[in-house]
């Protein structure tokens, strides 16, 4: 069996074994939990380990096994993968370009404006149904229940926190709105309102209630674009890795299958008229 034979196969055995877990982690979710979040979240978290899970068969059985349409078929989802992954690495790069938070003199935190990103990541928070998602996420998660701690007890200690995007957008009025500080999440409107009020909509759209604060207001969705757009670019760099680990795998894969094709590989390409070699990368 050719080296490239054998790295092919090992490399599927690996991507195989890992994919029982992922595959397990999403029926875990199915079971364990109710919320929108994580109800959303399960069924690409399995379907996304049966995939890995089949293209890993069909190229260890290709690779070790010699079926050479197998591992045509593996190579053939290989290339559709990773020409998907660069286009989407480029893209994810092209989204998040735009936006940034706006620092506040004397205050810890940064604040969001909405029509400072992408019109495409817009038009997304911007869809009633799909913020309506985002909003039960946001408040199944509790995100603003770490604000009611002793170290947000008083404005000063509030003003100097290094609230996250999410926090900052959604968990508080905006600063120009002019409220009074009770507690951090709890915020009493001046009268007669301040100015800012005609200026910014956001300002009549704050609650005190647990379930809504700044939940519909467009610091909120600045806020969660924010924390996407962080989140994205991480993932960005991380594709930018695998794609280069999935290019040598492609390559390595190739090798393979020109090994079958030589060898007489079983299957539809098993090309037997070039005889068989042996030692072959």
């Amino acid at each position: 069996m050719g080296c490239s034979n054998v790295l092919t196969g090992v490399l599927n055995f690996v991507t195989l074994v890992l994919s029982i877990p992922v595959v397990g982690v999403g029926i875990w979710l199915a079971k364990q939990h109710n919320t929108v979040c994580v109800r959303f979240l399960q069924w690409p978290i399995i379907l996304l380990g049966v995939f890995i899970l089949a293209v890993s068969v069909a190229g260890l059985l290709g690779a070790w096994c010699r079926v050479s349409c197998l591992l045509w078929v593996y190579l053939f989802v290989m290339f559709v993968l990773i020409l998907l992954l660069f286009v989407f690495t480029i893209f994810a790069f092209a989204v998040t370009n735009a936006g940034a938070g706006q620092v506040l003199s004397g205050k810890g935190y940064k604040e969001y404006r909405l029509g400072d990103y992408s019109t495409w990541l817009q038009r997304k928070v911007n869809n009633p149904s799909y913020w309506e998602t985002i909003k039960s996420c946001l408040s199944d998660g509790k995100v603003c229940n770490s604000l009611d701690a002793p170290q947000y007890s008083t404005i000063s200690q509030f003003n100097a926190a290094p609230l996250s995007p999410i926090q900052s957008g959604c968990c508080k009025p905006p600063s120009s709105c002019g409220y009074t500080f009770i507690n951090a999440t709890n915020w009493q409107e001046t009268t007669p309102p301040p100015s800012a009020f005609a200026k910014d909509p956001d300002c009549a759209l704050w609650s005190n209630a647990p379930t809504e604060f700044c939940f519909n207001c467009t610091s909120c969705k600045a806020g969660v674009l924010q924390d996407l757009k962080q989140d994205w670019r991480k993932v960005a760099i991380a594709n930018i890795i695998m794609l280069v680990f999935l290019i040598a795998t492609y390559s390595i894969g190739c090798c393979a299958f020109r090994n079958n094709r030589r060898d007489g590989g079983g299957g539809f390409f098993n090309g037997g008229r070039y005889g068989k070699q042996s030692h072959k990368f």
